[in-house]
Parts: structure tokens; sequence; C-alpha cells
């Protein structure tokens, strides 16, 4: 096993076949980022997301996708001239992935593309001591998806923040009060198969946690932008508790647990998820 991918493996407490597979994603998330900062991506993007809290600031869960925003609208933006710095990144560590991006049937502002490859024999690369028959046969490919908004609202701000891993690089990102404001707008707006992620719900609370105030500006524009509030009516912070007050009452709490369970350590935290616990815990939420 590449000694750069060893050093990577040693930050994480793998126990089942299941912590396997989620280092194994995070580490190729980590390879994309590094590539698409040797690229200049981040010279026109930022990084934002649960993957972004989580690998720049210690969200205690792991997060599948890769999410992305242009600092200033662009219909013209091409992903696919980063494919070959992505490409070039994940095989100089001897990683076997394809990447493609998803083509477009609808006029939308997100352009979307997937990297994929073989689960089992990408473990084997990473846990080379693991027998084949330690894994069931019906290991689904890795898929890591990474989507990009050509088409951002206004009043993002960002951060500059550096990592060593794989090799040196710099990535630009939301600051977490706008990483908050994207995440109140996924819980308000997002319609996951007619339920809300709890992975959402789960961030929500590592934010109000560590005491992180709102970008109102950016929420109130994304907000805008999916027709949930209207340009010209009030928004502030004591409406904004209202709204989400009035949304942690319709949210079916066990399934909001068993959509981020996978994802966890510790889901004894959960024991306590209820309506009242969301908004009790919203009168800790503060703006800028």
């Amino acid at each position: 096993m590449n000694n750069v991918i060893e050093q990577m493996l040693m930050s994480y407490d793998i126990k089942t076949t299941n912590d396997e597979v989620n280092a194994l994603k995070e580490i190729i998330q980590e390879l994309v980022l590094s590539g698409l900062s040797r690229g200049g991506f981040f010279n026109e993007a930022a990084f934002y997301g649960g993957t972004a809290l989580r690998i720049f600031y210690k969200l205690d869960r792991f997060s599948e996708d890769l999410d992305f925003a242009l600092l200033s609208p662009n219909k013209e933006f091409n992903l696919s001239k980063y494919f070959e710095f992505i490409e070039k990144e994940v095989k100089s560590y001897g990683l076997n992935l394809e990447i493609y991006a998803k083509q477009k049937h609808n006029a939308t502002n997100i352009s979307s593309a997937f990297l994929k490859g073989d689960t089992l024999e990408h473990i084997l690369k990473f846990f080379p001591n693991e027998k084949n028959s330690s894994y069931s046969h019906t290991l689904k490919d890795i898929k890591i998806k990474f989507e990009i908004d050509i088409n951002p609202p206004k009043g993002a701000t960002y951060e500059m923040q550096y990592k060593l891993l794989p090799s040196p690089h710099q990535i630009r990102l939301y600051d977490k009060s706008s990483l908050l404001a994207g995440k109140i707008h996924a819980i308000l707006c997002r319609n996951w198969k007619k339920r809300i992620k709890g992975r959402d719900l789960y961030d929500y609370v590592f934010f109000i946690a560590n005491n992180v105030n709102v970008n109102i500006e950016l929420l109130k524009n994304k907000l805008v932008e999916s027709k949930y509030i209207d340009e010209d009516e009030p928004f502030n912070l004591d409406i904004l508790k209202k709204l989400l007050s009035d949304k942690f009452k319709e949210i079916n709490y066990t399934e909001a647990k068993e959509d981020v369970i996978p994802f966890i350590k510790d889901i004894s935290s959960l024991e306590l998820w209820n309506s009242d616990f969301f908004i009790k815990i919203t009168e800790q939420l503060s703006s800028l």
C-alpha cells in the first residue's frame, strides 16, 4: 500500500467493514480535493456542505458527496476541464477510478460528476492483509458524487484552509456561518424521498453545539432562490426560528435516525431526537 494512504488511514478507528468503506471513500474525497486544488479549481469555486464540515471542522460523521459553488455565476462553466487533474491525482496513489459527467436533461444551476470504482478492489488495496472471503460479493461500487452550483446566490463568505495530506494543498471553502446557512436551507427546503435527511439534522446539532452564527444574508438569498420565501417579505432571526420550529414539528424522527445511523459511530445522541429537542436548541441560534 502507498505510504501516504497508510499514513492517512492511521487517523481512523476501523473495526468493521462499514468503517473500512467509509474510510476508503473519505480518503478518495481528499484525493479529489487535492487534484482540484492542483488544477486551480479553488480560484473560481469554494467547497461547502457536510463533507467540508467533516474534513475541515471535525464533524463526527461520514459524508458521501462533494459540494461546491462558484464564486460568481458562470452558466458556461465546464466542470470536465478539471477531470484530468483528478484522474492524475487518484492514479498517482494507485487507485483505479473512472470519472464522468452527469448528463443534463433539463436546464439547471447544478453541474454534476461521479467518480466510480470497484469497492472490493480498493478495500484490498487499502487493507492488503484482508482476504476476499471477508467481504460480501454484494458490496456496491464506490460512487462519489460531486456537484457544483454554477449560479450561486450572493452573500457567501469564505476562508482558505490548508491540508498536508496527501500532499500540501490549499482549498477555499465556505466559512462556518455560511455552511450553517446552507444546512438550514437544506432542512427547510430539501425533500429527500419525501422525508428529511437525518444527516442534515445531525449537522445542525453540531453547529448549535459549537455556537456558530448563521449567515442570514446568504440564507435569505438561498430561500428566495428556492421560492421558499419572497424577496420582498420580512426575514430575520425570529422569523427563521419560527420557520424551523414549524418544520421540526413535521419530521418523522424515526426515519431521520435511520438515515444517519450508517454514518456515525455513537448513536446514543439520537435518543433525544424529537420536535421538542430541536425547537429548544434552536432558541440558541444566533446570526451575524
